[in-house]
């Protein structure tokens, strides 16, 4: 006689819900997953919600758990051109590491959850277009083993509170604008002026006054060579009015455009070669979050247990991108669990599990998130950090490190550390770095035509 199967449940199709489906259904659960959206609207009818920029071995290692790389070795970046402005003093300081051991790859979210999905439905799992509300979760939960959450529509985040010991921020950090685009390879001609790396780096600009600007190739759902630009605006600064006149692409383009102009000129010529995407209107998003953490456990009306999943648990702010990377290690490793439990998947069992990922890896990734803030926690880091970076490569593939393998962050908190970091990473005294470092005064620029 064959054992019977145990289910599972999950809410939300995005790449939390569908990497959690297609894990468990290849662990051997019956799945069901449910979405308020069919899967042609989920790929073609809704915003970018994000990059899915994973950095490095440890989030790929753990998204080969879920699935093998569905897109090819040459889709991963291979260094990052960083360049920042001082409000008062202009051009400060570049660096272009080229980065070994720590490539990038960026996603467009809507098409790894599409992948994913339509792998989930080839091998039998059950796809139901139908929207979950806390009345239908409680039946839900009453008929799956494990029942996972993974999205906070209809009143879903109510079940999950804000976790007060593990959440530094009571507001927003940043406002977001984002618009996908496409125009140029990934050639060595692409940004060549800023980086040996050409199309194939990302490029970061990082005014001390206003905020961030992150641009670099990304692979569309419908497009080769497409790129992505992503705007971080301080609160209450004028990069926020101006996101705000954004109602769609054409004009989230528009808006980036005239930043280039007014503060990046250098860039502008290269960046007007992007353009849009006819087949995509939904390539662009505004919007803001407050970072959080939320408690792992809810229950239902009846008291049935449900997990948090991806950002119904952590709400990072994109800065880093460290969401989707939390999400691939979250749901590896709770996969490995699963597989390893044989008794019900109790409240007990879910909240231990999550605090293992957040002693593992979800504090670290939110720690670094605040050093990429510019949080004052971590001034000292950055006072060492970026001038050391500026003259080192070794120092400056030590900055990016961090965004692969956050859980480095919590070993070097005091200046020591800091400074240790630094000289082992770049083969000299830190001492010698910064007493070499001298502000840019200017960047090298690409021509008008």
């Amino acid at each position: 006689m064959s054992e019977t199967k145990r289910t599972a449940a999950i809410i939300g199709a995005g790449l939390a819900g569908t990497s959690a489906a297609l894990g468990l259904l290849d662990a051997g659960f019956a799945v069901t997953l449910y979405s308020d959206k069919d899967q042609k609207t989920l790929r073609d009818g809704v915003p970018a919600t994000g990059t899915a920029i994973y950095f490095g071995k440890p989030s790929q290692d753990a998204d080969a758990e879920i699935i093998e790389n569905l897109y090819g070795a040459d889709t991963f970046a291979t260094g990052y051109s960083f360049r920042i402005y001082d409000a008062s003093k202009g051009p400060t300081l570049e660096f272009d590491p080229e980065i070994v051991h720590f490539l990038a790859q960026g996603i467009d979210v809507r098409k790894r959850s599409d992948d994913r999905l339509t792998r989930f439905i080839a091998r039998g799992g059950d796809f139901r277009v139908e929207p979950v509300t806390l009345e239908s979760l409680d039946v839900i939960a009453a008929r799956h083993d494990l029942t996972l959450v993974a999205t906070g529509k209809y009143g879903l985040t109510d079940l999950f509170p804000i976790d007060e010991t593990r959440t530094v921020y009571k507001t927003v950090q940043r406002h977001l604008l984002t618009v996908q685009l496409a125009g140029l390879d990934y050639g060595p001609d692409s940004f060549n002026y800023r980086s040996r790396g050409g199309g194939k780096h990302d490029h970061v600009n990082l005014h001390t006054g206003f905020g961030e600007i992150f641009f670099g190739p990304l692979v569309h759902k419908d497009v080769a060579n497409g790129w992505v630009i992503l705007g971080f605006a301080n609160p209450g600064k004028e990069w926020v009015q101006r996101f705000d006149t954004a109602v769609d692409a054409a004009s989230a383009r528009q808006v980036f455009l005239d930043i280039f102009r007014d503060y990046f000129p250098e860039d502008l010529p290269e960046v007007e070669k992007l353009q849009l995407i006819p087949s995509d209107s939904h390539a662009w998003l505004k919007g803001a979050v407050t970072p959080s953490v939320r408690r792992a456990v809810g229950f239902t009306r009846s008291g049935h247990p449900v997990a948090a999943l991806g950002d119904a648990a952590i709400i990072f702010d994109p800065i880093a991108g460290q969401g989707a990377q939390n999400v691939s290690i979250q749901i590896a490793a709770l996969l490995r669990a699963v597989r390893a439990h044989e008794g019900p998947f109790t409240a007990e069992w879910i909240s231990r599990q999550f605090d293992l990922h957040w002693q593992n890896h979800g504090f670290a990734a939110t720690e670094v998130t605040r050093l990429f803030l510019g949080d004052p926690k971590y001034a000292v880091h950055l006072e060492l950090l970026l001038p050391a970076a500026a003259v080192s490569e070794g120092a400056a593939r030590a900055v990016f490190r961090l965004l692969s393998e956050p859980e480095l962050l919590e070993k070097i908190q005091t200046r020591e550390e800091v400074e240790h970091y630094i000289t082992q990473a770049a083969g000299e005294p830190i001492a010698d770095l910064l007493a070499r470092f001298k502000p840019a005064g200017v960047f090298s620029r690409r021509e008008a035509a």
